[in-house]
């Protein structure tokens, strides 16, 4: 038996609307995303404070960007290791950060932050604090890991002598 060319597209159409619609993403919650914020910026914070390149390297995206006070940008992981191993080779440091608002969209997430630090000069024992304000990008990994992507900061304080 043949079927003509137009029943087989009729059947094939009529099958297709019968094929489940891919749900569309669901939103977190209000309590989902509190958890998001406070494990994310938690692990971020501990990852800082414990003064260890690969620690805080395990919670950074490859194309991680810093944008720090007073100094060009630094632009994916190779820099940014090197740059918080000559830090932590310096300084041991001590961050306060207070998350004032955490906004997640899909497998991004943005933090506004405040933040005071102080860092203890190894070599001298000299100890500077700073008080300010940021920045932060998370992008949520395949593992399901959220990640730093972009963290921007300023300092409060006047800028340094010329």
């Amino acid at each position: 038996m043949k079927f003509p060319v137009m029943g087989v597209l009729l059947i094939s159409a009529a099958l297709a609307g019968c094929q489940p619609a891919t749900p569309a993403p669901v939103a977190p919650t209000g309590a989902e995303i509190a958890a998001i914020a406070e494990k994310a910026h938690n692990d971020y914070v501990a990852a800082i404070n414990s003064n260890d390149t690969e620690t805080l390297m395990a919670l950074l995206t490859d194309d991680v960007v810093y944008q720090a006070p007073n100094m060009p940008e630094v632009v994916g992981k190779p820099a940014a290791r090197e740059w918080v191993a000559g830090y932590f080779g310096a300084y041991r440091t001590q961050w306060e950060k207070t998350s004032l608002d955490f906004i997640v969209s899909g497998d991004w997430a943005f933090e506004r932050y405040a933040y005071r630090s102080t860092d203890t000069d190894k070599a001298t024992g000299a100890v500077t604090t700073d008080v300010g304000k940021g920045l932060n990008v998370y992008r949520r990994g395949t593992d399901g890991v959220w990640r730093i992507a972009r963290d921007s900061w300023s300092s409060n304080g006047p800028p340094p002598a010329a």
